[in-house]
């Protein structure tokens, strides 16, 4: 049945007003956005320079903490810690067990606790263990040391994902998240410069100089962490940098741009996203992008360093490719919000990313392979928050978009389990495994990004033909369906 069918009352919302006696329902005019088109850029570059700064510091320290490990190869952590065969990739591949496996409960405790609190409280875990590193002495401490740090990390980048998406409408966040995750291209390049420099510490306090480039990096998260806590903000509605007038502006966007789906807690919406079957689609998809980020992040210096140049000239040409890749992130954000298009930029940055790796594996040219790592950057990296916010533009309900979208990472990071395995030291200098692998699995991502793109635009097309423009529902007639979330009549998916 059209639920437009039948005739709607003027939207009302009714509140409950509890007195001595009885309950009396209240009946309160619907909330609308009222700012005009220059009130409303005001504002958003309000929330960004409160929000979008910080929330990429932490995502620096986050990714920078995670895969400082391959810089610290390069001077001399496998000989220290006297690792052999594959011990090396198991301690990285640890990590990645514990991250995927505390994401979703991770999402799950910051829909029902405080940002504000919890990003601190889970960033000062990491710090500590990141500095706890450092002075480790063997492969048993080593591996114990990125459990945990798996942890402790599990919960920052969904979190910011979900929490991105309580300030800013559907089509604003790609660009937010964006920059948010430049960070990660950020953290790949001043990670290198840094490591270079902290090694010439070596032998201070008889450390080893990879020891001091875990213990430093590690006592930054720490110190950030503690400014944190009074730093963010939970909400827009409790945020102090919006006045009061703002704050009602911003929750009047989200919810009309919500198009009046449920918000509230229930954990029938946590089983609608585990059997959605377009979200396990978004999995299987960011797996693809996830596994050639991970080994780009954790064996760039090696993969360079096996084209024949030294350990230090190595770290220092790590720099372009993620610079180069940072622009391209920030910049693919940007046009895929202003567009409103998610599918087409994945189609074009994934086969970008596939030439990279076609022109590592194929030659053995040091400059063709060295301008292989760009393409890869400029094609792997702008992927990951256009795939995440596109997962999240066409999951209807706050709470399973939270469960959605940390269901999406869990899964996706599996792939960091797989890349730390598959560039081994005896299959360099040429990495044909590794190279063949990854290629393997951007074609996986391509496949899938093509089959979501056809299967959305048909389920929009039949949902117009069936129910008309979403434009001619009242807000009355969608609080019918609130329950819905993306099923609802009037939800129309982001292509």
């Amino acid at each position: 049945m059209d639920p437009r069918d039948s005739k709607a009352e003027p939207p009302l919302e009714l509140d409950t007003v509890k007195t001595n006696d009885s309950e009396i329902g209240v009946a309160k005019a619907e909330v609308v956005p009222t700012y005009d088109t220059k009130q409303t850029k005001a504002l958003l570059r309000k929330i960004d320079r409160h929000l979008i700064p910080f929330l990429s510091l932490l995502y620096l320290l986050s990714f920078l903490d995670r895969t400082n490990i391959g810089n610290a190869k390069l001077f001399g952590l496998e000989k220290s810690l006297r690792l052999v065969g594959n011990q090396y990739n198991t301690a990285l591949c640890v990590f990645f067990v514990t991250y995927v496996l505390f994401e979703v409960p991770s999402n799950m405790v910051l829909k029902r606790w405080r940002a504000s609190m919890w990003f601190p409280i889970i960033m000062l875990g990491w710090g500590i263990v990141m500095t706890l590193t450092g002075l480790v002495k063997d492969f048993n401490g080593l591996v114990i040391a990125r459990v945990f740090l798996g942890i402790a990390e599990s919960g920052l980048f969904p979190g910011v994902n979900y929490y991105i998406t309580l300030w800013y409408c559907r089509r604003e966040c790609a660009f937010r998240a964006a920059i948010f995750f430049s960070a990660a291209t950020v953290a790949g390049a001043f990670g290198g410069l840094l490591a270079r420099g902290i090694n010439e510490m070596a032998g201070m306090g008889g450390r080893p100089g990879w020891a001091w480039i875990f213990i430093l990096e590690g006592l930054l998260t720490v110190f950030i962490a503690i400014a944190a806590f009074w730093v963010l903000a939970d909400s827009p509605k409790t945020a102090s940098f919006l006045s009061e007038d703002e704050a009602k502006e911003v929750q009047a966007r989200l919810a009309h741009d919500n198009e009046d789906l449920a918000a509230h807690y229930d954990t029938k919406f946590m089983w609608h996203a585990f059997l959605d079957w377009k979200i396990w689609m978004q999995c299987i998809a960011y797996l693809g992008i996830l596994a050639p980020l991970y080994s780009f992040s954790l064996f760039l210096p090696s993969i360079i360093a096996a084209m024949g140049f030294s350990a230090a000239t190595s770290q220092l040409l790590t720099v372009p490719p993620y610079v180069l890749g940072c622009l391209c992130t920030v910049l693919g954000g940007y046009y895929s919000d202003k567009l409103g298009k998610r599918g087409i930029f994945l189609f074009g940055f994934c086969s970008l990313a596939i030439i990279g790796y076609i022109l590592l594996i194929a030659t053995k040219v040091p400059a063709a392979q060295y301008i292989g790592t760009f393409l890869a950057a400029c094609g792997v990296y702008p992927m990951i928050p256009i795939m995440v916010m596109w997962n999240g533009n066409n999951i209807g309900g706050s709470v399973k978009r939270g469960v959605g979208i940390a269901m999406q990472i869990g899964f996706g990071n599996c792939g960091g389990i797989i890349a730390s395995f598959v560039y081994r030291n005896q299959d360099k200098p040429r990495y044909f495994t590794g190279h063949g692998t990854i290629l393997a699995f951007l074609g996986l991502a391509l496949i899938f990004i093509i089959i979501q793109m056809v299967c959305l635009t048909r389920i929009n097309k039949k949902r117009d033909e069936a129910y008309g423009s979403p434009e001619g529902y009242t807000s009355d007639m969608k609080r019918a369906e609130s329950d819905r979330g993306n099923d609802a009549s009037f939800f129309r998916y982001t292509i």
